[in-house]
């Protein structure tokens, strides 16, 4: 047992040892949470304090409950029982349903898509596919937050809640529908697993005692996540004891959307007199640089939560990048991650995080054109996604029968076809996501027709890319949403696409809503083991109109942002233009060393050779032309006409790859 708790730092010790409840323990991110919850349970059982089959541990996903297991069995504690809510609350039901109603447990159905559907149908409200899924989230949020059918029109109002395209009252009455249809059925869905349970608990008490029996002593892990439904059955299976201990970050919360609620953390002590409160501070997993980034996120806010201390040695340090467009950020990023390859960092220990999915095609092109293989997590990849398959093929169809129509009118008209509109939804769900994803596929076409490609070249490109992203890969780079990236972590991390609209996204309108947005990028950071690189790009496309700004989460993070220098430390000088000396304001202007406003000095009779050059090439390749280099990097080239390799890889937007595919002709044609 003494060997047990050395291994182990004092505030996980202090854990380990308060073996009676309640327990409150604030573990930021990093700090070994489930080390200490583990050890305590192993320490209780080999003490004697806690008979292993009396212990339930739950947690909120199958793997996390399957490592806390594998954990447990490591520290001799192999009888514990570590489950999901839904999976301890389900053997309860299958266990004592039966006994009770003398029939058969209703069928669990896994997905409310088609009970939703019908109830629509029956009631006449028109709903498409993204409205449905929106509709079946909807009705997922509700129940986990005890809002009846009845009850949802006034609760969705007064909280500003909305399933795009439909009415408030049209909800309830599908959410009423889909009910009756679940009871007329024998079907249950996996709310109604914890509704059922909890119903159970307090309408019979033998059924509660036998319960409380079996489980005398709770660890719930993650518990920042928790709904009211949760907590409700969790305080059932105490039946007014308080041997719980309870786990979590408030700064990670980034579920509220969808029920949960910090505050049932925050309030614990008021809940349960007596509560011992332990603070995991010290960070395991990142570096001095990144944990500073990421405590300097929250100071001052009301999502801070501890302090982090970090105990790794210092590492490299953060890098903050802004790109003038999404593809040059994306090629940014593919040519960095090419460099980390090549220095030794394994590709399994890279990801690639943006806040929606539809982000991930310009990433998805940009690995491919390099052959670094990629996984995406939690999503299909771009051009496997239904929306994007159905709007393709109808883009085909429509430049078979005429392919001389304009390229960019007619994707716009096609994809109008299947419920795009110029403004976006107003509601997050799948509804906003198809419309993210039709975006993309128009940001496409916008940026082929720029390089001079026609509808029937375009339907060949998006061919090509999803021939080429379709092809099994091994283990490689991960891309994933900030949301599928929490309790993840890796070696390096790149946070894409960190301007305003996007994160915080542009319909988080409400204090709560942005709050919550910036505890998404505090667990982006946090993922990070070592290298950590920050970007945004100030236009959606090659060439447009450079109105984006950085995230406002960035402010006083980058350096150029910094409300003030520390005392000592001089200011970075500043990039002034060649022409009138004037400081350079924009990723654009610092490129070319030129503020927009004043003439050209490069050589125009250069660019036009490079221009040409690039065209042939990129028919050569078989890829758009703004994948080999931007007419923005072409313009740099033409302003520094570079002598040599050393020379050329200075210009920006020319990385290693780039230099070893297309170095050599870019300096003939200089020296011509």
């Amino acid at each position: 047992m003494t060997d047990l708790l050395q291994a182990l730092d004092p505030e996980q010790r202090a854990v380990a040892e308060a073996l009676r409840g309640p327990v409150r323990v604030l573990a930021g991110a990093g700090t070994g949470k489930t080390r200490a919850i583990t050890h305590r349970i192993a320490h209780g059982v080999a003490t004697g304090v806690y008979s292993p089959t009396e212990v339930l541990a739950v947690t909120f996903t199958a793997r996390a409950a399957g490592e806390m297991r594998t954990r447990l069995r490591s520290l001799g504690a192999p009888g514990v029982q570590a489950r999901t809510f839904h999976s301890a609350a389900l053997r309860q039901l299958r266990w004592f349903w039966p006994r009770i109603h003398s029939r058969d447990l209703p069928q669990l159905t896994e997905s409310k898509f088609g009970l939703v559907a019908r109830a629509a149908s029956r009631l006449r409200i028109a709903t498409e596919t993204g409205q449905l899924r929106d509709l079946a989230s909807e009705i997922e949020w509700a129940k986990v937050s005890n809002v009846t059918p009845e009850q949802y029109a006034g609760i969705a109002a007064r909280g500003g809640r909305e399933v795009s395209g439909l009415t408030a009252d049209e909800v309830s009455r599908v959410f009423a529908g889909y009910e009756e249809a679940k009871r007329l059925e024998d079907r249950m869905d996996m709310e109604d697993v914890l509704l059922l349970t909890a119903a159970m608990l307090a309408d019979d008490e033998r059924v509660a005692a036998e319960v409380r029996r079996q489980y005398r002593f709770f660890t719930v892990d993650e518990f920042q996540d928790v709904s009211p439904l949760q907590v409700a059955l969790l305080d059932l299976w105490l039946g007014g004891r308080d041997e719980i201990c309870v786990v979590g970050d408030p700064a990670q919360t980034i579920y509220s959307f969808a029920g949960a609620d910090a505050e049932h953390l925050r309030r614990f002590p008021h809940k349960h007199a007596g509560t011992t409160s332990v603070e995991l501070v010290r960070n395991y997993r990142s570096t001095p640089e990144v944990v500073s980034a990421a405590n300097t996120l929250l100071r001052g806010t009301a999502s801070r939560s501890v302090d982090l201390l970090a105990q790794r040695p210092s590492g490299p340090g953060v890098t903050w990048i802004e790109h003038p467009d999404e593809v040059e950020e994306a090629e940014s990023t593919a040519a960095e991650i090419l460099r980390l390859r090549d220095s030794g960092v394994p590709l399994a220990e890279v990801a690639v995080l943006f806040r929606i999915n539809a982000q991930s095609e310009a990433y998805e092109e940009a690995l491919s054109a390099r052959g670094i293989p990629y996984v995406i997590r939690g999503a299909h990849r771009f051009f496997e996604r239904p929306e994007v398959r159905e709007a393709i093929t109808l883009i085909r169809g429509t430049a078979r029968a005429s392919a001389g129509d304009d390229l960019v009118e007619s994707v716009r008209g096609t994809l109008a076809g299947r419920g795009w509109t110029a403004e976006p939804p107003t509601a997050r769900g799948a509804v906003r996501d198809r419309w993210e994803s039709y975006q993309a596929l128009l940001t496409l076409a916008e940026s082929f027709a720029a390089a001079g490609g026609d509808l029937t070249g375009f339907v060949a490109d998006v061919e090509r890319r999803a021939a080429e992203q379709h092809a099994p890969v091994a283990e490689g780079v991960t891309l994933a949403t900030l949301h599928t990236a929490k309790g993840l972590e890796w070696d390096a991390v790149f946070l894409t696409g960190v301007q305003e609209g996007t994160l915080p996204i542009s319909f988080a309108k409400t204090p709560a809503e942005v709050e919550e947005e910036r505890r998404l990028l505090y667990v982006g950071i946090t993922r990070a083991r070592r290298n950590l690189v920050v970007s945004w790009s100030r236009s959606r496309t090659p060439g447009g109109r450079g109105s984006r700004k950085p995230s406002r989460f960035l402010d006083g993070l980058r350096p150029d942002s910094a409300p003030a220098r520390r005392p000592g430390k001089k200011a970075a000088k500043a990039a002034m233009c060649r022409t009138c000396g004037k400081p350079l304001g924009s990723a654009a202007e610092r490129k070319v060393g030129r503020c927009s406003e004043c003439p050209t000095t490069y050589d125009e009779a250069l660019f036009d050779r490079l221009k040409q050059w690039r065209s042939v090439r990129s028919r050569e390749d078989e890829v758009p032309a703004y994948v080999v280099f931007t007419d923005k990097t072409l313009e740099a080239i033409a302003e520094s006409r570079p002598v040599d390799e050393a020379q050329l890889l200075k210009v920006s937007g020319v990385g290693p790859s780039k230099l070893e595919a297309y170095g050599a002709d870019v300096l003939d044609l200089i020296k011509e």
